[in-house]
This record gives C-alpha cells, sequence and structure tokens, in this order.
C-alpha cells in the first residue's frame, strides 16, 4: 500500500506540473494586454507617420482597454526604432511604426546593428505612400515620355534629386535609368524638406519624393509638373497622373510601405489580438479619409500578408540595385 499511495502521489504531482505547464502560457496570452503598450515611432513629431500612428493608438487603445503610448525615435531613415525595438522584451508591449525600408533597403546600402530578417516580426501593414516623380520649372517637358526625350537629347545635364541615398526614390533613379538608357546626374539631399524647397526654386529638374497632401497642393497650382507615380492605380488626388506600369515601367512603379513590426519571438496568439486591434482603427473613417486626402493609401490585412510584402520588396531592391549597378554592401 505504502509503495502504490508513494506511486499516486507521484503521479498526481506530475500531472499537476504538466498541466501547470501548459495552462500558464495560455492563460497570460489571453490575458494580453495588460498594461500599457509603448509604440515607438521612428520619425519626428507632426509628420504623417507621427499623426498618423497617434490616431490610430487612441482606437487601439480603447479596443484593447489599456493605454497605447506613443513615442518618437528619429534617425537614420528609421533604423534607429527598429534596432531599440528588436532588442525589447518579446512579449507585444513594445511595437514599432515604421517604413519597410529600414528591413528592405538600407542595409543594402549601409551597415545596420540588426539582422534585418531576424530583427523583428511583422504585426500589420498599415499604409503605403506612392513615390512620385515630378519635374520642376526647369524641366522643358510636362509629361513622362517628354522628360524621356529631353534626357536622351542632353546626356549628363539632367539632375534628378532624392530625399537620400538608399531611398525608394534612389532605386527609381536606378531602374529608370537603367531601363530607359539615361545619364543623369543624381543629388541626394537628407532629407524631404530642403529637397522640396529646391524643387519649388527650380535648383534641379526632376525629382522623386512619396506623396503628401502640400505636395498635391503644389502641383495643382502649377509650381511643379507629376510625371508618374508609384500606384497600383491612380490615386484620387492625381487623378491625372498616370502610374509607371502605364508607361511601361512596371519595375519602377515603386511605393513606400509602412506598418506596424514588434520583436521577433512575440507569441503568435499576441500578434494576432494586436492585429485585430489595429485592422479595426484603420476602419475608422476619420483614420481612412486623412491617410486618402494625403495621397496615402490604407493597406491593414493579416500579419502574414504584411510579412509577405516584406520579403517581396526585400528582393526587389536587391534585384534592381544589382541590376542597375547601384552603390550597395
Amino acid at each position: 500500500m505504502t509503495t502504490l499511495s508513494n506511486a499516486s502521489r507521484f503521479l498526481q504531482r506530475f500531472i499537476a506540473a504538466a498541466i501547470s505547464t501548459t495552462i500558464i502560457p495560455l492563460a497570460a496570452a489571453a490575458e494580453f494586454p495588460e498594461k500599457a503598450i509603448r509604440l515607438s515611432v521612428g520619425y519626428p513629431a507632426g509628420g504623417l507617420s507621427d499623426v498618423v500612428a497617434r490616431k490610430l493608438a487612441e482606437k487601439v487603445a480603447d479596443t484593447l482597454k489599456v493605454p497605447v503610448i506613443v513615442e518618437n525615435r528619429p534617425g537614420a531613415g528609421g533604423t534607429i526604432n527598429i534596432a531599440e525595438v528588436s532588442r525589447a522584451k518579446p512579449d507585444g508591449y513594445t511595437l514599432a511604426f515604421s517604413a519597410t525600408s529600414p528591413l528592405t533597403l538600407t542595409p543594402y546600402f549601409s551597415k545596420v546593428n540588426y539582422a534585418p530578417e531576424k530583427a523583428v516580426t511583422s504585426v500589420i501593414g498599415i499604409m503605403y505612400s506612392p513615390v512620385v516623380l515630378l519635374g520642376t520649372q526647369t524641366l522643358q517637358a510636362s509629361d513622362f515620355n517628354g522628360f524621356i526625350k529631353t534626357a536622351k537629347q542632353a546626356p549628363g545635364k539632367l539632375r534628378w534629386a532624392t530625399s537620400g541615398m538608399g531611398t525608394i526614390g534612389h532605386i527609381m533613379f536606378g531602374q529608370i535609368s537603367h531601363d530607359a538608357g539615361l545619364d543623369m546626374n543624381l543629388i541626394p539631399y537628407k532629407g524631404g524638406s530642403q529637397q522640396m524647397n529646391d524643387a519649388l526654386g527650380g535648383q534641379f529638374e526632376v525629382f522623386s519624393t512619396n506623396v503628401s497632401a502640400t505636395l498635391i497642393e503644389n502641383i495643382k497650382a502649377g509650381k511643379l509638373h507629376a510625371l508618374a507615380i508609384g500606384a497600383e492605380q491612380r490615386i484620387e488626388g492625381l487623378p491625372e497622373t498616370p502610374t509607371f506600369t502605364e508607361l511601361g515601367q512596371p519595375k519602377a512603379n515603386l511605393k513606400s510601405n509602412f506598418g506596424i513590426v514588434a520583436p521577433a519571438g512575440t507569441p503568435t496568439t499576441v500578434i494576432e489580438k494586436l492585429n485585430k486591434a489595429f485592422d479595426a482603427a484603420l476602419q475608422d473613417r476619420d483614420i481612412a479619409d486623412s491617410l486618402r486626402q494625403s495621397g496615402n493609401i490604407p493597406s491593414g490585412g493579416t500579419a502574414a500578408v504584411f510579412q509577405r510584402v516584406i520579403d517581396e520588396e526585400s528582393r526587389n531592391n536587391r534585384a534592381i540595385i544589382q541590376q542597375a549597378g547601384l552603390a550597395a554592401n
């Protein structure tokens, strides 16, 4: 009897331990979130990304019943933000709002202190921002074909400005130059603000930049000419501007994707809960309208969908960089 009693007690303890190790993690995941969530934005306060992030945070906080605190962590094209979030505990309480470029483009041009494929995991795509190719008052052409003709007639003369080396605009420059056989001068700025000022002053002939409400206003005022846009279809704010695909340049039909990512290793159940909360927030009319009015397109969908966007973008950027012979690691 003693032996059976000991065996019985051992069996009971074994079963209890097994149950506790199985149930506790599931319970912890089911209880998420229990405290405030930190949403780190890789861009300065006041910009479109910051505004969108704060509106999303407000809606998600209402859904999840915990505060969602937005912090700005700008610098180095968003890589500082990604690096910081990648080192956070993978529990769903630290997230990053970022363009995909720190994962799919910047690492090809400069060293980053994280592994792009392993640092973070996708939560949800938030929006994509079309990249527009524009002519200034200095360009003697008002449409894309006229720009190509002008560039071919004056090799080495036309100046194409971008907001920096290793940006989507830089990739677009390489793709168009390679495919159309153009010889142009690249002028990389350290950001979009000075680039826009010089564009309005006619300091170069063409430039590539993300669409914005201010940009659309200048185009409608006749101060700039929109030559082509990187988007799946023509956008509401610029209905007369054709996409690169329409113009026979599908590889240059580039856009900047933005989304939410979490540290790698964050539990799937937590990712799914966050995804649903952010996806619901994107359906809010105020948020969707504010995006469209600035020329940006809401994304949404599952975490897997956003991950496929990241993976495909990285492969495409690498191919363009190699084909066009752009400087890269």
